[in-house]
Parts: C-alpha cells; sequence; structure tokens
C-alpha cells in the first residue's frame, strides 16, 4: 500500500525487476533466469524446473544455454537419463550466482523500501496539504 485508504495512491505501487546487461551487446540475464536456475536446484531437474515456471522444456533449455553463452561458463551440470531419468545440477558458478543475486536481491529490496515509502510520504503529504488548502 503506498497510501492511506482512499488516497490517489492507495492502489499504487513500485515494481521493479533487477537484470544483469552485457558491455558488449544488449544481452541480459533476469530474475526469471535466477528463478529456472533456483528451480533446478530445488528439483534436481530442468524439465521439473520449466514445468514449475509454467515455461516449456525447449524455451527452459535454450534460457539456460543464452545464460551460458552470455557468462561464458556453465551453470547447470547435465546427465542425460537413463532408466532413472536425468539429473541436472548447478555447478558451483551456478550455486555461487544463485546466492549473491540473493543476497543482492534482498540488499536492493530494503533500500527501494526505504525510498518508496519516503517517495509516497512525500506524495501523500502534498496531497493532503493541497486538500487543506482549497
Amino acid at each position: 500500500m503506498a497510501g492511506p485508504r482512499g488516497s490517489r495512491y492507495y492502489d499504487v505501487f513500485l515494481d521493479y525487476e533487477v537484470s544483469l546487461k552485457s558491455r558488449k551487446n544488449s544481452d541480459h540475464l533476469n530474475e526469471s533466469l535466477i528463478f529456472l536456475l533456483k528451480s533446478i536446484e530445488k528439483h534436481g531437474s530442468l524439465i521439473s524446473a520449466a514445468r514449475e515456471m509454467k515455461i516449456s522444456y525447449r524455451k527452459a533449455w535454450g534460457d539456460l544455454q543464452k545464460a551460458e553463452t552470455f557468462l561464458g561458463f556453465p551453470l547447470v551440470e547435465k546427465q542425460r537419463g537413463g532408466t532413472a531419468g536425468g539429473e541436472s545440477r548447478l555447478t558451483a558458478d551456478g550455486a555461487e550466482l544463485v546466492q549473491a543475486f540473493r543476497e543482492l536481491h534482498d540488499e536492493i529490496d530494503g533500500a527501494i523500501h526505504k525510498i518508496t515509502r519516503k517517495f509516497f510520504h512525500a506524495l501523500n503529504h502534498q496531497e493532503n496539504a493541497g486538500e487543506h488548502a482549497g
């Protein structure tokens, strides 16, 4: 809630996304890739991760390949299935990226929450001042 009930800003929220961009081109890694990696870590399977995210296996595979090309190193170790099925697990670099991104996102969330509160407080204060002036 960005303002008290009845204010113009009551139903307005700040939304943002954190992404990593390349200096060389327009490629970037966004939060959905981090979610995909977390899901792979949780399920041990790219197929299960894709299902959880409600995307096709092909899209998940393509996003993962694009990310690995972007970074220049593997994020997931893949083992093709046999009778027990395949397995996917994060590489040490992949796990490090997920953990560091989690920490970065938590810090940004805290800072943005503080800044946004100040922003909406100023807007709501101006709205209230305008009502008293008129």
